[in-house]
């Protein structure tokens, strides 16, 4: 009986040796920066979920075209998270606008009067803004994320406060100066100056005490809360001995929302308008931060991932690696607490071929930038010349940000074509117009591609990235030129991942080599058809509708 039970028996022990090799192959991919699929949006101009707060402070003057408020709120992008919409992009942190509380008045640049629904116009930074929500909608938002993988990057501003108006006086002239206006020839005359007019410029560089502002003092008085919040100042500025000088009690109002919510990262803004060595000690305290959030609540650790920071260097690109001309002086952003810097070279290079772009930055970011990675884009909030402004070129763009080394950065609507030209806007605004969300349900055609076609393609690329870290964190390969068709290899500690992508593919039955990255016999998965395949004689063949092969365990 025995003897009969053992051919039994060891058929079984075979096949969970199999299946435990299977596992270890296709075991859930770890997040990592390099790899992130970052998803960017306005809180103001994403979704309403709360019609009741779209007023407050009185901002009922009229605007400029798309210069007010629109009534996006946190409780918008709660619904979003939970409905699944991130996580079928593939979307593994998000990045929304700041949410200081924001001037109360209104601002003519000789654009239409302007509020601040942008985020960027602080009035103080210990609030968030009633117009986006509360703090237990805000500490839902986080948790809701978390709860999906998705990690959250708060924008930050250091470099200044909001505008004067006639509600929102001036800090005052040892906090703040309001001349000369920014030449951006030198160094300094890009660092101690105002980026525009009245936009009062934070003196950062500065080590002398200040006492702090008669408006935050009258606002907090007037709220109930000065003795509350002079008990924590005093408190963060004995234990850190940093002198009362205005970067640190700004540095200690932004690191309370890590301490508090959990926040996994900062995005600087204006990085480049700031003495670089700012940056890391606003770090140093993040990471603190962030470390005590942690130990305070074990159960909503996500990972062992540091802070993470990406700065908004502007016209920083990939090609200048770890050194930036900053008025005449050579920067290392990188050296100064930063893990990431936006590249603003992606939008000229997307016009180039596929290959051009993937070797390019994989041989970049695997020799000066190693350790360190980029955060690509294509359309943002301030930038008036990006990628296919006329949204001709859908596809090549999301191929192009999404398949490239590096973290991806999607602008929310370029997974539908929201319009970036918008009739009677002026500057900016145009490409700030409120998510076109009826867009999908009716399928919209922009240039000959619908935007539910987009959407599902953008679904598709995004999955596969978050699935597979080789994509943006690996080194690539051209495995063969017609057709295209290329690899990416990763690896950290026990785990290790590969990928084969084809593009511009025919349609219909194709082979595709895989060169020496699966061994015959492997079973793959083409994340874009969905078909199933096995390697033979060093190729697959898969027989899709589609010009496009996304191939991994």
């Amino acid at each position: 009986m025995i003897k009969k039970l053992l051919p039994l028996v060891l058929v079984v022990l075979l096949a969970g040796c199999v299946n435990k090799e299977q596992t270890k192959s296709v075991e859930k991919a770890p997040f990592v920066w390099e790899n992130a699929n970052v998803y960017f949006l306005l809180t103001d101009r994403f979704n309403n979920g709360d019609i009741s707060n779209d007023v407050n402070f009185e901002r009922t003057n009229e605007t400029g075209v798309l210069r007010g408020f629109m009534g996006g709120d946190f409780r918008g992008i709660i619904e979003k998270i939970n409905d699944g919409y991130f996580s079928d992009l593939g979307v593994n942190a998000l990045w929304f606008s700041p949410i200081a509380e924001q001037i109360h008045g209104d601002v003519d640049e000789g654009t239409g009067n302007t509020y601040g629904y942008h985020g960027y116009w602080a009035k103080d930074w210990t609030s968030i803004d009633p117009n986006w929500g509360t703090e237990e909608e805000f500490a839902e938002l986080v948790d809701a994320a978390h709860k999906k993988g998705i990690r959250v990057i708060m924008d930050v501003v250091i470099n200044h406060t909001g505008p004067v108006t006639d509600k929102d006086p001036v800090y005052g002239n040892d906090w703040v100066r309001t001349s000369p206006k920014c030449m951006y020839d030198t160094y300094e005359s890009t660092v101690t100056c105002t980026l525009v007019e009245n936009l009062p410029d934070v003196k950062t560089e500065s080590n002398n005490e200040v006492a702090l502002p008669e408006v935050l003092i009258e606002k907090w008085q007037n709220e109930g809360r000065l003795e509350q919040e002079m008990e924590s100042l005093n408190a963060f500025f004995a234990e850190t001995g940093y002198p009362k000088a205005p970067r640190f009690y700004i540095m200690k109002w932004l690191t309370d929302f890590v301490r508090k919510y959990g926040i996994d990262g900062y995005r600087i803004d204006t990085a480049k308008h700031t003495e670089e060595s700012i940056w890391g000690e606003l770090y140093k305290e993040a990471v603190k931060a962030f470390a005590e959030w942690k130990m305070a609540n074990p159960e909503k650790v996500m990972d062992d991932n540091e802070f993470y920071t990406v700065g908004e260097v502007y016209n920083y690109g990939v090609s200048s690696g770890r050194s930036f001309d900053n008025g005449g002086v050579d920067v290392d952003y990188y050296a100064h607490g930063m893990d990431a810097l936006i590249n603003f070279e992606l939008k000229v290079d997307a016009t180039k071929d596929y290959e051009f772009i993937f070797s390019k930055y994989s041989d970049i970011l695997q020799s000066e930038l190693k350790g360190k990675t980029i955060v690509n884009y294509l359309t943002s909030h301030d930038d008036g010349q990006p990628f296919d402004k006329e949204r001709k070129m859908a596809y090549k763009a999301a191929n192009s940000l999404l398949l490239c080394p590096g973290a991806s950065q999607i602008y929310y609507g370029d997974e539908i074509n929201r319009n970036l030209v918008v009739d009677g806007t002026v500057g900016d605004a145009t490409l700030r117009s409120f998510m076109n969300w009826e867009d999908v349900e009716t399928n919209k055609i922009v240039n000959g591609v619908g935007s539910l076609e987009l959407l599902q393609h953008y679904q598709k690329l995004g999955q596969f990235r978050q699935h597979n870290p080789s994509v943006g964190a690996g080194v690539h390969t051209q495995i063969s030129a017609e057709p295209y068709v290329f690899k990416r290899e990763w690896s950290k500690g026990d785990y290790s991942n590969k990928v084969v992508v084809g593009l511009d593919l025919p349609k219909g039955e194709k082979t595709i080599s895989v060169g020496d990255v699966f061994k015959d016999g492997t079973e793959l998965k083409d994340y874009y058809s969905g078909i199933t395949v096995k390697v033979k004689k060093g190729s697959v063949v898969i027989d899709s509708e589609f010009d496009i092969v996304l191939l991994s365990l």
